[in-house]
């Protein structure tokens, strides 16, 4: 490595964020870039391990030592050149990943791990910076198109791909935008829109045709995509939340989180968040602020960290999160080794702008006034029981139930599967036990042959950056039903070809 004594001389730092105070009055980003010397420290602190586990670590097996020398060195078209052999989109995993590869890295058994994300963050935008980052049309078209069916992460390094491979590529998005999640799933605050917005600028230079407000199944045919077009991906995502059905669920003031938070991203771009009602469905009625309410977040991932963050800039009187199951440990125990994802507790910077969090709490009730908005949750406390360090059951504890006052309640508590109305049913397509769609990781196949498969809803609910690896992969495999062979990478060979 550059400098082989730098995990030594060095610890870990993190990137300078704006004040709370400033930035709960604002949706921009909160992050502040490191310096070039902190910048140049903290990727001295990549190490010359035997074998370095963060490529295992990274869903996409990133290259992550060899970057982090070409930075070292100040080698910054280098370490663009690498970092993009297996990341089609280092912009959006370097602001929303939650790292899993700095978790398996080799310093973080006896050391803070190296900072890795803001590192691969700051390539990008270096790259973006210097003019590195061009669009390049591919020199020779194959005669093949091919439709992807939704614009989130997955869906974009499908289409990416396929189009490095020579194929015509459309993406359909039943939005007024691409991005899916990216766009109106995550707050501005995590990830700007422009980002989003200049990638896709890009792709379309490369020759990839973007067509939104376009819901196939409701007013696209997909009869026409399937005669137009010599492959189908679709990667629509897990879009079915998981319900919490107790009684007064019904009540004014008691939404879906993704409901909230899609609606306040049309808000802060400045568009009608009703304009596609006709082709979209799970849109709220009417515009819903959390200001001077009581606001009660159930669920405690990241998505429940978001509804915290747009809370706290709503005015919220007061956010309370609740987690069923009981607080994490703080750090490793003997049931989360290294180099395993520890599922330690997660302190978000959502969470230091303010929120009441409260675990092993069990909602029972919501109570409504006489006009059916809500007032009040009747909640009670949990008693876990743990076999192996993993929660397996739980017991009401007696004498705890209690009511809180609460105005405005958001269901954080995750994905199911993909909606099953409209295109999967039209089509006919097999699902899996879990009502994913099913394909195997062999092929991305589904039941009807031109028809492929990527990202949450093959996979169900999970991280953006195992998106963009399913997209790839996904990618390939179509490229071998059209061509009878792939000119695209496996992730194996990406690696391989960027240490060389």
């Amino acid at each position: 490595m550059g400098k082989p004594t730098g995990f030594m001389e060095f610890t870990r730092e993190t990137s300078g964020k704006r004040s709370v105070q400033e930035r709960v009055h604002d949706y921009k980003e909160y992050i502040q870039p490191f310096t070039e010397q902190q910048l140049n420290k903290q990727a001295a602190r990549c190490m010359n391990c035997g074998v370095p586990f963060c490529h295992s670590g990274c869903p996409l097996g990133n290259v992550i030592p060899e970057f982090n020398d070409a930075v070292y060195d100040g080698n910054w078209e280098e370490a663009y050149s690498i970092l993009t052999s297996t990341n089609n989109f280092p912009e959006f995993t370097g602001r929303i990943c939650p790292a899993p590869c700095e978790s398996a890295c080799v310093l973080g058994i006896n050391q803070p791990p190296v900072t890795i994300e803001e590192i691969e963050k700051h390539i990008i935008e270096i790259a973006f910076e210097k003019g590195f980052v061009k669009s390049h049309k591919p020199n020779i078209r194959s005669g093949k198109k091919v439709a992807v069916i939704g614009s989130g992460p997955a869906g974009l390094a499908a289409a990416a791909q396929l189009n490095y491979a020579g194929h015509t590529v459309t993406v359909f998005e039943r939005d007024d935008a691409p991005g899916g999640l990216l766009r109106y799933g995550i707050p501005d605050f995590k990830l700007e829109k422009w980002v989003i917005d200049r990638r896709v600028k890009l792709m379309e230079e490369e020759g990839i045709i973007f067509k939104c407000n376009a819901n196939v199944g409701v007013n696209i045919g997909i009869n026409d995509l399937l005669r137009e077009y010599n492959a189908i991906v679709l990667a629509c995502g897990a879009t079915v939340p998981r319900d919490l059905k107790v009684p007064g669920r019904e009540l004014n003031g008691v939404y879906f989180a993704m409901q909230f938070l899609k609606q306040n991203n049309k808000y802060v771009a400045g568009k009608d968040p009703h304009a596609n009602a006709n082709i979209e469905s799970n849109i709220l009625p009417n515009e819903v602020k959390a200001t001077q309410k009581n606001v009660v977040v159930i669920g405690g991932g990241d998505t429940g960290s978001d509804c915290v963050g747009t809370s706290n800039r709503h005015g919220a009187s007061t956010v309370t999160q609740f987690e069923l199951l009981p607080k994490p440990p703080e750090s490793r125990t003997e049931y989360m080794p290294w180099p395993t994802y520890p599922m330690i507790l997660k302190t978000t910077t959502s969470h230091e702008e303010g929120v009441d969090r409260k675990w092993a709490i069990a909602t029972k009730e919501f109570i409504g006034d006489e006009n059916g908005n809500l007032k009040a949750i009747k909640i009670v406390d949990l008693e876990w029981i743990s076999i192996d360090g993993r929660p397996s059951q739980f017991n009401e504890v007696t004498g705890s139930e209690r009511y809180i006052p609460c105005e405005l309640a958001l269901l954080a508590m995750g994905f199911l599967y993909p909606q099953k109305e409209g295109l999967l049913n039209e089509l006919g397509i097999e699902l899996d036990e879990r009502g994913n769609v099913k394909a195997s990781e062999k092929n991305y196949q589904t039941n009807i042959s031109k028809i492929f498969t990527a990202g949450d809803m093959r996979r169900g609910q999970s991280l953006v950056v195992w998106a963009i690896s399913e997209g790839r992969e996904c990618a390939r495999k179509v490229d071998e039903f059209l061509m009878g062979h792939s000119v695209l990478e496996t992730k194996d060979n990406s690696i391989l070809h960027a240490m060389m």
